[in-house]
């Protein structure tokens, strides 16, 4: 079994709060809320970085079967550019939350900032996912999700290696980047390429 915390408070409802892609060129931001079972848990539940995609994979389906509610939300490029990357992880985040099947008690937030849900308290952790278990389950769904989306828009804009990079700043990426300009999936505001006035494709 995993080394993980079940619970924050015991005998609340939590949901743990998690984000994927804040630190990508291009594709949005997506969140996951999860409220697990109390005794829900499993030796590959971690934070989703430190495990292999056939781990995340296998994670993602037995959290999706298990869990007492779970959710995906996502801000797009073009709001993460209008309103910055942080806010645009918050805005993920509410829009997850907001799908729960049930309402939780208490938000656990993976990280130090937080906007505050209407009518819903919640604790900020550093570094959450690799305490809490619904926290590392959020992060798991996150990066699932957001990778399969990144290998899906790859197939229209293959030329900048997101079935391997998923929109993150490898030099690979950047060299496509330099090379043909911004597809409609880069975020404006990341892309130092726009101030040499690059075209989009």
């Amino acid at each position: 079994m995993s080394s993980l915390l079940p619970f924050y408070i015991a005998d609340c409802i939590e949901a743990g709060c998690d984000e994927a892609g804040r630190g990508c060129l291009a594709g949005p931001v997506v969140a996951s809320a999860v409220i697990l079972p109390e005794l829900f848990d499993h030796k590959w539940l971690n934070d989703s970085k430190k495990l292999r995609p056939h781990q995340r994979d296998e994670m993602k389906m037995l959290i999706e079967k298990n869990a007492i509610s779970w959710a995906i939300g996502l801000a797009s490029a073009e709001e993460i550019d209008q309103i910055n990357i942080l806010n645009a992880s918050f805005l993920a985040m509410h829009r997850a939350i907001a799908q729960l099947t049930l309402q939780p008690e208490l938000l656990l937030i993976d990280g130090n900032r937080f906007t505050r849900y209407p009518g819903i308290h919640h604790v900020c952790l550093v570094k959450g996912d690799a305490l809490y278990r619904s926290i590392a389950a959020a992060s798991i769904l996150a990066k699932t999700y957001r990778d399969k989306l990144m290998e899906d828009l790859s197939a229209d804009f293959p030329d900048y290696g997101w079935l391997s990079n998923k929109g993150y700043p490898t030099l690979f990426h950047k060299k496509a980047i330099a090379e043909i300009g911004l597809s409609p999936h880069h975020r404006l505001s990341f892309n130092s390429a726009i101030q040499t006035k690059l075209p989009l494709v």
